[in-house]
């Protein structure tokens, strides 16, 4: 973070970057830097959900350990603190693929996995005193074209396949207006597991607990490199933090910018515009009474949540791939992007219109080559990572923050035979080629997504961008 006199225009700096931190109940002064070199069992790089799932499960498990975390800016400043506000139960890899990839006892375990762990985010908050805001909603997705109604009857075939269609309810499109009383609905799915959370209070509140557990935080320090084996530790200009156990890449798309980890994760943006609270006799014409988590099918993916306090938060994949994997706030802070998409929430409710928008903003997250997260731990180099949750993390971080700390303390948590526990993933292509191949499935999916929606067939390459881009 770039040095400022007065920590307190930091803070407000901080609070800006959305509305997740500027309401998340803290001041957002940065904890101490770390000053010269230190030694420490565990060494964790990345003061979002990642690290201090990670450095929660190693404190209780092991309370006699030092832990620290090392983060660039503030606790929660990454993919954390500017998500949808989903604790989803849904996996970066869909049913159908994860049965192709590890058959069906491998994909019930998978799923099984993550509803507990979208469950299990809710019970820490109970027990640590985290008020984040958790409320269990449920998930609606809504078919918006005939095309997407057939895929949401085929989601539900294969979750019947897997025996884990009683959660799961198909919804006629009179059935699905009820709930929702949006545009263009054509049916929908819903299920009672998941829940809507607030993450900048929790991912402030873990930090908390992590203190509280004996860990420490180090905030403002950017790490300049992560070294492995008998020397193992995070670089920083201010000094070395070395691991006895091991050193953690907890950074998730930010780790791309260290060159060891520039072609594990390709990031991509996604975007967030939110409404002002909107009176009750509003609500009562849009629906959405229950809160559920909600979204339709398309491609370029949208993702929308009623928030405690009665806005309307509507989510989208956002600019596109920047060459090199470079993260330019400039991406994510495009008010033509903005605007498009708040005329797609007034295009879902059109009784919003002159509804003011009062917050809007951008984040990165981490894309996998073959879309398979990665709990990892090498003993003899002492590199542990987990990454690669494609928007997903909320609720599937706590789940590998939990398998990553009984792996570095040689404790079963009964996940080790799970397929995400595996070495390293495939690596992205090097540039151009990544570029190109990025760019030309981000171009397609938009028009296969506005061929949908004026029901039009599809282009003549949609099969090719979906064998390129769909895991």
């Amino acid at each position: 973070m770039t040095e400022l006199r007065d920590p307190r225009l930091a803070a407000q700096s901080m609070a800006q970057v959305s509305y997740w931190l500027e309401t998340c109940g803290e001041d957002l002064v940065a904890r101490s830097r770390l000053a010269g070199d230190r030694v420490v069992d565990v060494a964790i790089l990345g003061g979002g959900f990642s690290g201090l799932w990670t450095a929660y499960h190693l404190l209780r498990a092991r309370p006699d350990l030092e832990v620290a975390i090392v983060e660039r800016e503030v606790c929660g400043y990454g993919a954390s603190g500017r998500n949808g506000g989903w604790c989803s139960p849904r996996f970066p890899l869909e049913p159908a693929a994860l049965i192709s990839r590890f058959g069906i006892d491998g994909a019930r375990a998978i799923l099984k996995s993550v509803e507990a762990a979208a469950a299990y985010v809710g019970e820490i908050c109970e027990r640590e005193g985290i008020d984040a805001h958790y409320r269990t909603t449920g998930v609606l997705s809504l078919a918006r074209s005939p095309k997407q109604a057939a895929s949401l009857s085929n989601t539900l075939a294969t979750f019947a396949r897997l025996g884990m269609d009683g959660p799961l309810r198909l919804l006629s499109a009179g059935e699905a207006f009820e709930r929702v009383h949006a545009t263009n609905i054509h049916a929908g799915l819903s299920t009672s597991i998941g829940a809507a959370v607030h993450p900048g209070r929790l991912a402030r509140g873990l930090a908390r607990v992590v203190e509280r557990l004996g860990g420490t935080i180090y905030e403002g320090t950017a790490a300049t490199e992560l070294r492995t084996g008998a020397d193992a530790a995070i670089v920083t200009a201010a000094g070395d933090l070395s691991a006895r156990l091991a050193v953690v890449a907890a950074g998730e798309a930010y780790l791309t910018g260290l060159p060891r980890f520039h072609r594990s994760l390709l990031p991509m943006s996604s975007m967030i515009v939110l409404t002002e609270p909107l009176s009750e006799s509003l609500w009562s014409e849009l629906g959405w009474q229950g809160g559920e988590c909600l979204s339709s099918l398309a491609h370029t993916k949208n993702y929308l949540t009623r928030t405690a306090d009665g806005r309307i938060l509507y989510g989208s994949r956002g600019a596109n791939y920047r060459f090199g994997s470079r993260m330019d706030d400039a991406a994510i802070r495009d008010e033509t992007v903005f605007e498009w998409m708040r005329g797609c929430v007034r295009e879902w409710w059109p009784a919003l219109e002159g509804v003011r928008f009062t917050h809007a903003w951008g984040g990165y997250l981490g894309i996998p080559r073959d879309w398979m997260p990665t709990v990892t731990f090498d003993r003899q180099s002492r590199l542990a990572q987990l990454h690669g949750y494609t928007g997903r993390g909320v609720a599937t971080s706590s789940l590998f923050g939990k398998l990553l700390g009984g792996l570095i303390t040689d404790q079963c948590t009964g996940l080790e035979k799970l397929p995400f526990h595996r070495s390293e993933g495939k690596r992205w292509e090097p540039e151009p080629f990544r570029w190109l191949g990025v760019r030309y499935v981000q171009n397609a999916f938009s028009r296969i997504d506005e061929a949908d929606a004026a029901g039009r067939a599809p282009p003549f390459d949609a099969s090719i961008a979906a064998a390129l881009g769909d895991p």
